[in-house]
């Protein structure tokens, strides 16, 4: 048996994801370099995916950052405030996307970061990968990913179906937030056999994981040196972070405490380290099965 025989992935079925939605093969982001930012729900993906949106407009990068939640505060801290979504402002014209300007649907945050929050369908009513598909398509008609250096989707909590993983038919690598205990390894795990997956059909692979609001990050490198996967970040659990959130401002907007621009430096070193990573060798962790994630991690 191969080391791979006992990875817990759908071979073949990368998928076309799921049946509610399919992607048109044509409308591809070409240019950029695209990251997905996924993890557990409430781990911090949207705090992350806004600070490193930053720290790659400091960088000289032209940024676009679209959020894939219908709670639409992906890029709250970049903007200052919520912006509505773009399946809200489609139903407003009734699905007429040629009556829109990119000023209905586009808004620039720090640093001229330009700014997008897809949204979703409402609870159970559909694929949120259709919302996806429609985003694209807008920024292609009005040739907004021309001028774009790179592009951070920000994904709905640790949802593998086919809908959320919609991004990853654009992305070149998927990063995951995590934290140093096990629901949020767990969380990690499922999403690396996911992305996995895709990358049978599709240019995605895997960057690495940010081990996010940890005081410590033993934990998840043991799940990494089992695994083949690799840490790349540590944001250490510190209150600027939560002050930057209420003061809805990214950290490169806060004053300079020590905290602070330890953060900051954390995060343009992730950017350049992401960077770096497309064009790097390709990643090929093993997931665990269940079992062997609880006996690695798991409780006496």
């Amino acid at each position: 048996m191969s080391p791979r025989d006992d990875v817990p992935l759908l071979k073949g079925l990368d998928g076309e994801g799921s049946v509610q939605v399919h992607q048109d093969p044509a409308v591809r982001i070409e240019g950029a370099k695209v990251f997905s930012v996924y993890g557990k729900g409430g781990i911090g993906k949207s705090t992350t995916s806004s600070n490193l949106s930053a720290a790659f407009a400091m960088l000289g990068k032209r940024v676009l950052q679209i959020g894939c939640d219908p709670k639409h505060d992906s890029t709250f801290t970049l903007t200052g405030r919520l912006q509505p979504t773009v399946i809200d402002i489609l139903k407003e014209v009734d699905f007429h996307a040629e009556e829109l300007r990119p000023e209905d649907f586009v808004t620039e945050g720090f640093g001229g970061v330009m700014c997008i929050e897809a949204g979703g369908p409402p609870a159970g009513t559909g694929c949120g990968g259709y919302v996806v598909g429609q985003t694209v398509k807008l920024l292609k008609q009005h040739h907004l990913l021309e001028d774009t250096d790179v592009v951070i989707f920000d994904v709905l909590g640790d949802v593998v179906c086919g809908g959320f993983a919609a991004p990853l038919q654009h992305a070149d690598r998927a990063v995951i937030v995590t934290a140093n205990d096990f629901d949020s390894i767990y969380a990690m795990n499922r999403i690396i056999a996911a992305v996995q997956a895709k990358s049978s059909n599709y240019r995605v692979r895997l960057a690495g994981c940010v081990a996010n609001r940890s005081r410590e990050t033993d934990e998840v490198d043991r799940y990494c040196e089992r695994t083949g996967f690799r840490r790349i970040a540590h944001m250490p659990d510190i209150d600027a972070i939560r002050r930057s959130r209420l003061k809805k401002k990214t950290l490169f907007e806060m004053p300079d405490d020590p905290d602070i621009l330890l953060a900051r430096t954390e995060y343009l070193r992730l950017a350049e380290t992401l960077l770096a990573s497309v064009d790097g060798p390709e990643l090929l962790p093993v997931p665990l099965p269940d079992r062997d994630i609880f006996e690695l991690l798991g409780f006496d």
